[in-house]
């Protein structure tokens, strides 16, 4: 009788683990490290002594160094390997961030509208959100809304009437001690209610000055109006609303934006979307 020849690999198929995938690390590539969760976009890869690795940046701008080992790596929810680019096949279908950093939902529908809501003091402010968050808002069903100013802040707050299913979140321009504005929020003190903002005169400022190709945002003299002034400082038409619009464009992502208007609108959509005590 012969006897038959085995392999050195005794282990029966259906204990085996299939082998996973391999992934460029290409740019922006977003993906969650499987032993400490950790979900990122790819900034960079590098060779090391020890191997190859891995640099991602989470969505509030942290970054984190791993070892580029087999199975290392979740994609879409499945285990892949990732490779330094030019050295995989081409990858599968891949899902990227939203403009804010989180990681896009391919084919999501928009939530029902809540009944909390985010209110901003005006239509610049609102698109700026917008283009940035919009994506993340439509799945959460928030909602945002610009004030023409928030003088009557008080007024607006009583007449939405706030409860702990349907949060009100604003954000105020120029928030900073001795301002106008910080006077007027110091008198919302409901818990369903929560006035943040942030340092600049205007929303424009919170352009980084570099996605907008200027050295810096100039310095408008008292008594003249911000817009106008900055418009004439940097020798565009004294026309605001075209100047808005040229601003707009120049936003990409939150990496255009300064990180003082970036934590207040995330502070915002998650006191929105807290669940209910």
């Amino acid at each position: 009788m012969r006897s038959r020849q085995y392999g050195p690999d005794l282990t029966p198929p259906w204990k085996k683990t299939a082998p996973a995938p391999e992934v460029a690390a290409e740019h922006d590539l977003v993906v969650e490290e499987v032993t400490t969760g950790f979900c990122g976009a790819v900034v960079r890869c590098e060779k090391t002594a020890q191997g190859p690795t891995v640099t991602l940046e989470d969505r509030h701008g942290k970054h984190r160094v791993f070892p580029m080992e087999p199975r290392g790596f979740l994609l879409e929810g499945r285990p892949v390997t990732l490779v330094r680019p030019g050295a995989a096949a081409p990858a599968p279908l891949r899902r990227t961030r939203t403009a804010s950093g989180s990681v896009a939902v391919p084919g999501a529908r928009a939530r029902v509208a809540r009944a909390g809501r985010i209110y901003v003091e005006g239509r610049h402010d609102a698109e700026l959100v917008e283009r940035v968050w919009g994506d993340d808002l439509r799945i959460e069903g928030v909602v945002v809304e610009y004030l023409e100013g928030i003088d009557d802040l008080p007024a607006i707050v009583e007449a939405f009437a706030p409860a702990p299913d349907a949060r009100l979140g604003i954000l105020v321009d120029h928030l900073v001690p001795g301002s106008k504005e910080s006077r007027i929020a110091a008198q919302v003190s409901d818990a369903s209610v929560l006035v943040v903002g942030h340092p600049y005169i205007d929303v424009w400022e919170a352009v980084k000055p570099s996605a907008v190709a200027i050295p810096a945002w100039p310095r408008v003299p008292r008594g003249q109006d911000w817009k106008t002034g900055v418009c004439r400082a940097l020798g565009w038409p004294e026309n605001t609303g075209a100047a808005w619009q040229r601003i707009l464009a120049s936003v990409h992502s939150y990496r255009d934006l300064e990180p003082e208007l970036l934590g207040r609108v995330e502070e915002l959509i998650d006191f929105v979307t807290a669940p209910t005590p």
